[in-house]
């Protein structure tokens, strides 16, 4: 299965400790397409349908996926949590997701 940057893809989360996300849900591909073809895991941040408006938080407005990428609850997964691949979020979003990560990480 090929795995892009910025692609949507369901991923069981299951099981998790403590506050981390958890059950089947929409997950936003972060890690960069290179390590995505090369390395066993890859680097996600789960979307969720309900959201208040936290800094960490980018919401999502797409044909079939509406709702918030939570930054603030990224993690690195197997690829075998993988059940399904949607689409590639628009340029728009792409440029909001890299902004949130630069505010949150880098500034």
């Amino acid at each position: 299965m090929e795995l892009n940057q910025y692609e949507i893809v369901l991923v069981n989360l299951d099981p998790t400790i403590g506050s981390e996300v958890k059950k089947t849900r929409p997950c936003l591909i972060l890690s960069p397409d290179e390590m995505n073809r090369h390395i066993q895991t890859i680097v996600i941040a789960p979307i969720t349908s309900s959201s208040k408006n936290y800094p960490t938080r980018i919401e999502l407005q797409g044909k079939t996926t509406k709702g918030w990428v939570m930054i603030d609850q990224m993690r690195t997964i197997d690829k075998r949590r993988i059940l399904k691949v949607f689409h590639k979020i628009s340029v728009e979003e792409i440029k909001n997701v890299k902004t949130v990560i630069r505010e949150t990480f880098v500034d």
